[in-house]
């Protein structure tokens, strides 16, 4: 007997002798592992070439460059794309949820590479974007790769993408609690002992790898030194209707932005376009350059003057009322830099950009207040620079728990929980009735193939229409007599239900139930004079299998109160879909992804 190849006897050695959650836990700190150290060559990848760009040729040498910089760096992603990675890299946590939701957690193997090679191009080169999606989706294919390679399932797998999910904004923020929260709230993943174990190992995982290549460096060092004041709460609140209200603009602005460059074909023209108007907004505005987090840490520590310096009009810094225009120009246009990095084809996050806007909004806001004699004390600027962060987060990506543990955990600003919950509770509760998805979500959202905390919803949204056509009923076309319908269909069909097709086009004409035909069927006379376009009739109603989804098949069932339902391809006969078979499928679903 032929000697068995040494990584199959160790699967049979894993299989006999570790449990399945031991083992699930074991994979959850190596993909911790990996997503702590795609975080940590994600980032010293970036901040080299941003060391060197901008730290060298700018200060050194011109301005101009910061014109050059986007375009030469979307110009090398461009060049990557295509002759290095030759696969499209998608935007990082939309390509994730995509792969969660429509192919059952399965990454292809070239996006635990593509990020990595891509947004420190985009990023470092001056990209408005951010690095945390990236680094999400790089933790994710490479726990997707680990999952198919040990053939753990479906459930299993996208478990172990969520862990990824946790791992690497464990490692970036140094935040392990918001990070498992972020997971649970963008990824919808169900919050159970068996899920809990694995995310807190991943999460912390991640955190030692970050302590171990990059010490005790933090993206925002701040301490609280301001508490929280009761005389401050109606401010909080205000601040979470501006929040939303800047979350609902940054919202539109993307997608219509997205939609703009959708409409160009060219790859090379949206890398001119794009490349040319980001680098033009750069130029004047240089704050807009890069992830922005200099700026943040200096507005936090109320050094306005250092994250304004440098603007193209030379303003005087000494004016509060210049800084706030400054100020609110920055959070205008940061999203506007950011969809222009998106649609030249650049790779990043949205995370980063968020986090900007959201602590100028703040800031900005508790400058207006200071400065317009409603209080007759100061508020603390950088207690609202924190809460406007933790607003804006909860509006844009919907994830108001991550924004509010988030930014308490970084900053160590638990005093300031109850602003926070405000703030992000407002924000989040009018964000949603304008826009029900995030902008994560927005696009899987529209064609319902997002995945949510909704049991029944996520259930269909994983279930595959094709699996469930069946095709094994035998057509009629419009022309046939009632005689060949009897010998030709009815005779040899195990069937009560018939499809009427046209002659030629093969497209869906009706249906023809045994019922309609058995008081007929038997009298010869009728054989000739009777055709199937006589007794045929409408469907109850059709499923379109290229358009319908899940949820809008079960609910057809529902309002036509029928067994069985006609699937065509634009109108073309495909075959049948069976309410049985389809709930069948949908408990079988159900049991695999709750075990």
């Amino acid at each position: 007997m032929p000697k068995q190849p040494l990584f199959k006897q160790l699967l049979i050695w894993r299989a006999k002798y570790i449990s399945h959650n031991q083992f699930v836990a074991i994979l959850s700190i190596l993909v911790g592992f990996t997503s702590g150290v795609g975080a940590v060559v994600l980032k010293n990848l970036t901040h080299f070439i941003q060391h060197i760009m901008e730290g060298q040729l700018v200060r050194y040498y011109h301005e101009a460059f910061y014109f050059l910089f986007p375009i030469i760096g979307l110009t090398l992603v461009y060049l990557v794309m295509k002759y290095v990675i030759r696969h499209k890299v998608s935007h990082g946590i939309p390509s994730t949820l995509f792969s969660i939701s429509k192919r059952k957690g399965i990454m292809k193997r070239y996006q635990m590479f593509g990020s990595i090679l891509t947004a420190p191009l985009t990023v470092g080169f001056g990209g408005s974007v951010g690095l945390e999606g990236p680094t999400v989706a790089t933790g994710a294919a490479i726990s997707s790769n680990i999952a198919r390679l040990f053939h753990v399932n479906q459930t299993t797998r996208n478990l172990l993408i969520g862990c990824a999910a946790a791992g690497a904004m464990s490692s970036i923020f140094k935040a392990p609690i918001a990070a498992i929260i972020f997971a649970i709230e963008v990824f919808s993943l169900d919050l159970t002992i068996a899920s809990m174990l694995p995310l807190l190992l991943a999460s912390l995982s991640a955190i030692l790898t970050s302590y171990f290549f990059l010490g005790n460096d933090v993206l925002l060092p701040f301490s609280l030194e301001e508490g929280f004041k009761l005389s401050d709460a109606p401010f909080y609140l205000l601040l979470g209707v501006v929040a939303a209200f800047t979350s609902i603009y940054f919202t539109e602005v993307y997608d219509r932005i997205q939609r703009l460059f959708d409409r160009i074909d060219s790859p090379i023209k949206k890398l001119v376009i794009g490349g040319s108007l980001l680098g033009v907004l750069i130029y004047f505005i240089p704050p807009l350059y890069g992830e922005g987090f200099e700026v943040i840490n200096n507005l936090i520590a109320g050094n306005h003057e250092k994250a304004l310096q440098n603007n193209f009009l030379d303003l005087n810094l000494d004016n509060t009322w210049i800084v706030i225009l400054l100020l609110a120009g920055l959070v205008f246009f940061k999203i506007i830099a950011s969809a222009l990095t998106f649609g030249a084809g650049g790779v990043g996050g949205i995370f980063a950009p968020t986090l900007f806007m959201g602590s100028i909004m703040g800031n900005c806001f508790a400058k207006l207040i200071n400065h317009s004699g409603f209080t007759d004390y100061p508020v603390s600027e950088s207690n609202f620079t924190l809460v406007g962060m933790a607003g804006l987060m909860a509006g844009v990506l919907h994830a108001p728990l991550t924004a509010i543990f988030l930014i308490a955990e970084v900053t160590g600003g638990y005093e300031l929980f109850i602003p926070l919950m405000l703030t992000a509770a407002i924000s989040f509760g009018i964000t949603k009735y304008f826009h029900p998805h995030s902008v994560y979500t927005m696009e899987l959202g529209r064609k319902g193939e997002l995945i949510t905390h909704n049991k029944d919803h996520a259930v269909l949204t994983l279930m595959d229409i094709n699996k469930v056509v069946e095709t094994n009923f035998i057509k009629i076309t419009t022309s046939m007599t009632l005689g060949e319908i009897v010998h030709e269909a009815v005779i040899k069909s195990n069937r009560n239900i018939f499809p009427v097709v046209d002659d030629k086009s093969n497209k869906l004409k009706g249906i023809i139930l045994l019922d309609d035909i058995r008081p007929i069927m038997f009298d010869q006379s009728l054989y000739t004079e009777v055709y199937a376009r006589d007794v045929m009739q409408a469907p109850p109603d059709t499923i379109d299998i290229k358009k319908d989804k899940m949820t809008e098949i079960m609910k057809k069932f529902q309002d036509s109160d029928a067994w069985n339902l006609p699937v065509v391809d634009d109108g073309i006969y495909v075959g049948f879909i069976s309410k049985s078979k389809l709930l069948t499928m949908y408990r079988r679903k159900l049991i695999n992804i709750t075990q």
